[in-house]
């Protein structure tokens, strides 16, 4: 149950403080000189990239009261060299070292020396580790009310077990940390200025970035931003609303091919009989997948135009009773997606930097609504109490006032239908820094560049290679819905494999 608590996002991203000073000048001796005067040692690692340790303040306040270590990867450009572009696969808590990989595989690769790293508390840096704790809650898509104070129970006790195992290096862990870290990284590569990309919570990361360090970035992509206003209680509130709002054009769109897939001649007749079928498996949970499954399924075949198909087929193999068992198999595949989209350890850190209700019957009315209103893709979840209801330390900072200051028009792309970091998050982001912003239209990703849209690829790059600013408010379309009597063109695998490069930023 711990992954279903410990709600994820794919999702996300957390800020510090604009009070801190950044690392402008000083009279000597400077604390932070011998952070910026490193020169790292570079060797071969995974993926044909080459890989550095880099030694960061614990404490920027207090530079000797700690040291981190930050392993840092780069990809050299393979053509003419325009600058170093950072880039961030979101999370928090997501490894980057080997995103420059793949970023290598696409033109940027040959005008931009590509660095990744693994934010503080992750992977091969000084780690945060967290220690378990057994279940106490069920995994269930619409938990009775009985259920909900096991909920709250176990997220105490993830709270009070990352505590006691977390050393002094938690409350470190925070978003404008580690963008001083990034700027660290920079200096030590001898850089004026970077240019950075950032998926999911990578694009908070590059927000805050940009807005303590202006004078040091220049051109920026955010990829699925999350909402500046809405940390993170909110954002997690509307990835169920943005769920449900999948469904209902999923309905839609199966009540039009009703002659063919025979689920309902409207969006309301179509929902009715999904839950008809979810009541059925409630009741009789050994005839296929079980009603929590199978609801996670619904939310998540709905946000990806290419599996609406899948939907349909599942639902209907389960309403008429036939072959239950390739239903249950389709089914419980893409409810594995819903919950490897939920995350925890740093995760649970960084968005504690953000102020949570205490009050769990606050979660427990929330949960009640979002029971029953959003029930698909663990909808439930987002509105339960998490790690952040009973933290137990103090930010060591204010959250940081986004702007955009000193550094040129950036580039912000959403989708219409993304559920990790719902729509409505690109254009508050946009409109919070004064970046253009790209729309996908009819798109449930999350993480649009790379994921095989070729007007978001064409359009990135030639800001990012050329400098050329798509329009202010530009579109782009997204994959293309199915047609249910033609049928697939392709296997449930292979769709899936390619619903782009991870669920969760």
């Amino acid at each position: 149950m711990r992954s279903f608590v410990s709600v994820g996002l794919a999702v996300v991203a957390v800020l510090s403080s604009a009070s801190v000073p950044s690392f402008a000048s000083s009279d000597p001796p400077d604390p932070l000189a011998e952070f910026l005067g490193q020169q790292p040692t570079w060797a071969a690692c995974a993926q044909g990239l080459e890989c550095a340790d880099v030694v960061v303040p614990l404490d920027y306040r207090e530079p000797p009261s700690g040291k981190l270590s930050l392993r840092v990867s780069r990809k050299k450009a393979s053509g003419p060299r325009r600058g170093v572009l950072v880039v961030n696969p979101g999370g928090p808590g997501a490894s980057g070292l080997t995103l420059p990989a793949f970023f290598a595989t696409t033109p940027l690769g040959k005008s931009y020396d590509l660095v990744g790293f693994d934010p503080r508390g992750v992977g091969g840096s000084t780690s945060l580790a967290c220690r378990t704790v057994p279940e106490i809650a069920t995994a269930d898509s619409r938990p009775p009310d009985g259920e909900f104070a096991k909920w709250a129970a176990e997220a105490r006790a993830a709270e009070d077990a990352c505590e006691r195992a977390s050393g002094g290096v938690r409350r470190f862990i925070n978003t404008a940390n580690t963008a001083r870290d990034v700027d660290v990284i920079r200096t030590v590569l001898g850089e004026q200025k970077i240019n950075y990309f950032g998926y999911s919570y990578g694009t908070y990361l590059g927000a805050v970035y940009g807005s303590l360090f202006p004078e040091h970035l220049d051109r920026s992509v955010l990829d699925s931003s999350v909402h500046p206003e809405k940390l993170w209680h909110e954002q997690f509130k509307g990835q169920a609303i943005a769920t449900r709002r999948n469904v209902d054009l999923w309905s839609a769109w199966a009540a039009a091919w009703d002659d063919t897939l025979h689920l309902g001649t409207s969006a309301a007749e179509v929902v009715a009989t999904v839950e008809q079928v979810s009541a059925s498996l409630a009741a009789d949970p050994a005839r296929g997948p079980t009603r929590t499954e199978f609801d996670a399924a619904i939310g998540v075949g709905a946000r990806f135009r290419p599996l609406w198909g899948d939907v349909a087929a599942v639902v209907g193999e389960l309403r008429r009773g036939g072959d239950t068992r390739s239903a249950a198999e389709r089914g419980a595949r893409m409810a594995t997606i819903a919950r490897d989209e939920l995350r925890s350890g740093v995760y649970d850190t960084v968005t504690c930097e953000a102020d949570w209700p205490r009050d769990v019957e606050t979660y427990y009315e929330e949960m009640r609504v979002f029971r029953d209103r959003y029930p698909y893709g663990f909808g439930v979840v987002r509105a339960a109490p998490t790690a952040c209801t009973f933290r137990t330390f103090t930010p060591p900072e204010p959250m940081v006032a986004l702007k955009r200051d000193g550094y040129p028009v950036g580039v912000v792309v959403q989708a219409e239908g993304d559920t990790q970091t719902q729509y409505e998050s690109g254009p508050a982001m946009a409109g919070a820094l004064g970046d253009n912003l790209i729309t996908v239209l009819d798109e449930g990703k999350h993480g649009i560049y790379g994921s095989g849209n070729a007007c978001v690829d064409s359009a990135v790059e030639r800001y990012l290679l050329d400098g050329v600013l798509p329009g202010s408010a530009s579109t782009c379309p997204g994959d293309p819905r199915p047609d249910p009597v033609a049928g697939s063109t392709r296997s449930f695998e292979t769709t899936v494999e390619s619903l782009g490069r991870g669920a969760v930023r």
